[in-house]
């Protein structure tokens, strides 16, 4: 199941950043890429990593392609089990070794196993992971105060293999349901089909597991005639504590891209998109949910707090194929395939393929585009509050200014792109 990254960029389609199942990029790689295998001449901060590491861990196996999926992603038969984990493992130790994490450093928050599809890894392999992972640093708090979420596709959730995942320290499991129709299912080369979401769910619970999000895509193609509706009414029926929403979009070198470029099959309509994004707004405030982040909507209580970090600019750890870290100012990332990550990780080379340091105005630019995203929103000083266009996006209804902070509504966030280059813009300006 892909991970949505939690670099920022511009948004891929119409202006709007209300989610997209293929995520975002990092933004421009330094001039002049790096050499896989030399290290970064510019190393993390032991200041930030040692207060805190929250992990994130990518594995990219996957036993198919999603139609709309352009991931760095390992299509396997078998997974490569051992060589996987001793390659992570490895890159850790040469994190540690090479000063880009403090060994004294404690996981903190949260720890995430994405993808790809771990839940394709065995349970044990799992527990392996978390195990080594979580002492290979000095000061570690118990699996019991950290939030550890695994992504899982409801085929691969069995009651085995949840209550492993329970043993081995999992709390949370982030469901790839995408739709409740079979026929949208086939469509989007998902393996599962709509009863299987169901099964999964009350497996989980029955292994103690009820921490659970469902991941569901809107603005699907017309002629599928998916019944937007009725998969909301679906998803609520289960009563998950958190729901992620995410709008389709076209990527390059996807299925749906050669059958929207052989017209058989429609682009995403904008007026859909909007509609659908909104209509889950109403549907999931009135059950009790609420949109703490652009894409993502919770009970009370039960926000995801790794990817609240993320939102939140902390500094987060990334092992494996194509995962990203940042320290605060530099952001790093790793080589997407493979073959090429464990065949560095095999060799005793560094993963790294390549780094930015961010400029103050990045900084800012990723502060104001991070808060905004949420529902904190962005402290904005008094002589702000009363410029033109502020005050003509709070009378359409776009943003609203509470207690000196200006946070996006579900109409804003669909113009969320838009909104901050206009307040970068006043920025200058003032």
């Amino acid at each position: 199941m892909p991970v949505r990254s939690p670099a920022v960029t511009s948004a891929s389609r119409a202006g709007t950043w209300a989610g997209s199942t293929s995520g975002t990029r990092t933004g421009s790689p330094l001039p002049g890429r790096l050499t896989p295998g030399r290290r970064p001449g510019v190393r993390g901060s032991p200041s930030e990593y040692t207060s805190a590491v929250r992990l994130y861990l990518h594995v990219p196996f996957c036993g198919s392609r999603c139609s709309y999926c352009d991931f760095s992603i390992a299509v396997r038969r078998r997974i490569p089990v051992r060589e996987y984990v001793e390659c992570v493992l490895r890159e850790l130790g040469d994190l540690i070794s090479s000063g880009w994490v403090d060994p004294g450093a404690s996981p903190r928050g949260s720890l995430y196993l994405g993808g790809g599809t771990p839940s394709l890894l065995p349970p044990e392999a799992v527990a392996t992971l978390l195990t080594h992972l979580l002492d290979a640093f000095s000061s570690t708090p118990s699996l019991d105060a950290l939030e550890v979420t695994i992504e899982a596709n409801p085929e691969d959730v069995t009651l085995s293999t949840a209550s492993s995942w329970r043993r081995s320290g999992i709390n949370r499991v982030s469901l790839g349901a995408q739709s409740f129709d079979d026929n949208v299912l086939q469509w989007m080369h998902r393996s599962h089909d709509a009863a299987r979401i169901g099964a999964a769910v009350r497996t989980l619970r029955a292994a103690g597991l009820d921490n659970i999000s469902l991941d569901l895509i809107f603005a699907l193609p017309p002629e599928l005639n998916r019944d937007w509706s009725r998969d909301l009414d679906e998803a609520l029926a289960l009563a998950p504590p958190h729901l992620s929403v995410y709008g389709l979009t076209v990527e390059e070198r996807t299925p749906l891209a050669r059958w929207i470029g052989r017209g058989t099959s429609s682009a995403p309509d904008d007026d859909r998109y909007a509609a659908e994004y909104l209509l889950a707004h109403e549907r999931l405030r009135n059950a009790g949910y609420h949109f703490y982040e652009v894409s993502n909507a919770a009970r009370d209580g039960q926000r995801s707090r790794h990817n609240s970090a993320y939102w939140s600019g902390r500094p987060y750890l990334g092992l494996g194929p194509a995962a990203h870290s940042y320290d605060g100012r530099v952001r790093r990332w790793n080589l997407a395939p493979w073959e090429a990550y464990r065949r560095a990780a095999q060799s005793g080379r560094s993963a790294i393929e390549s780094q930015e340091i961010l400029t103050d105005e990045q900084r800012e630019l990723e502060r104001i585009y991070l808060a905004l995203r949420t529902d904190a929103g962005l402290p904005v000083s008094a002589p702000y509050r009363l410029l033109p266009p502020l005050t003509a996006w709070v009378e359409r209804g776009w943003v609203a200014l509470r207690g000196g902070r200006l946070a996006c509504t579900a109409q804003g966030w669909l113009r969320l792109d838009s909104l901050v280059r206009d307040l970068t813009a006043l920025a200058v300006a003032v």
